[in-house]
């Protein structure tokens, strides 16, 4: 399996380190806005490859598959060109900035049937996987979600501290990890609402956001973010069920009395970004749809959508 990565910063080389632990898999390609940081990468990984065009891997007959981990404006049409031109693709979240986005990549899927997986990667970590596994199971439900993913990033920066060429947002990425965890832990999400703060003077973004989301099965949720908090940073999940509490921190577990849970034997590897890399690998060799498809995922997009159309409607409030 020969795969082009396409956006060779922070997150980039994360899908890069997961794939040289995955038998069978060759990077073919780098691509990056920067010449200089593309061979740079490709060298370091070994690929025989860079450039500075998507056009130029798209080109390439030996690569099978694509992972774009280029700035969040371009995730939909790069991927709509990568199914364009026959490559499989993992897209990494989120899909889009808006719903229109979202359903052109979904019609693109349905027309060619290649495999087109976006990087939902709290369905991968182990933390998340175990909780999941015992509500698959029966031994647990879903009472309530309480979220909390926080930040203090006042400039435009991305995760090494370096600058960035395009604005992140607290809802169409940082939001979209949370609703899909939900949907998938508790069913169909039935009621969403959403408040923002003030928004950055130079960035024109909301730097502080609480959503509401109520699943199917009566299950709620709470979401806190934020790009102001000056405190511990990540995003840190409080399962509160029926037969139990889990405090999730990435890929560790602990209990709601702070007891470390024991992930050893969910999965094949401790990092969700390798797992969701053998997810995307596996699926395209044994031509089935993935965990996080876009099939999977593309509801969260729907809700997401709905609760910008929220905030539009609110910021013409008088």
């Amino acid at each position: 399996m020969r795969i082009a990565l396409v956006g060779a910063g922070a997150f980039g080389e994360k899908h890069l380190d997961g794939l040289k632990n995955i038998d069978g898999v060759d990077i073919a390609s780098v691509i990056s806005r920067s010449a200089e940081q593309a061979a740079t990468v490709a060298q370091k990984y070994g690929a025989p490859h860079s450039g500075t065009e998507l056009a130029e891997a798209l080109a390439m007959p030996d690569v099978d598959a694509v992972i774009l981990c280029t700035p969040t404006q371009m995730h939909a049409e790069q991927a709509i060109a990568c199914m364009d031109a026959g490559k499989h693709v993992q897209v990494e979240i989120p899909l889009s900035d808006n719903w229109a986005d979202a359903q052109a990549v979904v019609a693109k899927q349905k027309e060619t049937g290649l495999v087109c997986m976006v990087g939902h990667t709290r369905r991968f970590n182990p933390s998340h996987q175990y909780v999941h596994d015992k509500i698959v199971a029966g031994d647990l439900a879903l009472q309530q979600l309480d979220v909390q993913t926080y930040f203090f990033r006042r400039k435009n920066i991305n995760a090494k501290g370096q600058p960035r060429s395009w604005t992140d947002h607290l809802l169409w990425h940082h939001a979209a990890h949370t609703i899909d965890l939900f949907a998938y832990q508790s069913g169909k999400i039935v009621a969403a609402n959403v408040l923002q703060g003030p928004k950055h003077p130079e960035l024109g973004i909301a730097m502080d956001m609480s959503i509401q989301l109520k699943a199917e099965t009566g299950a709620i949720c709470t979401l806190s973010l934020s790009f102001n908090n000056d405190g511990p940073l990540g995003t840190f999940f409080r399962y509160i069920c029926d037969n139990g509490t889990y405090i999730a921190r990435y890929d560790d577990l602990v209990t709601g009395k702070e007891e470390p849970v024991d992930l050893s034997g969910v999965a094949v590897s401790s990092n969700g970004i390798e797992l969701q890399d053998r997810e995307f690998i596996v699926a395209i060799r044994e031509g089935r749809e993935p965990n996080s498809s876009l099939g999977n995922v593309i509801d969260c997009y729907r809700v997401i959508g709905e609760l910008a159309a929220s905030l539009e409607a609110q910021d013409g409030w008088s």
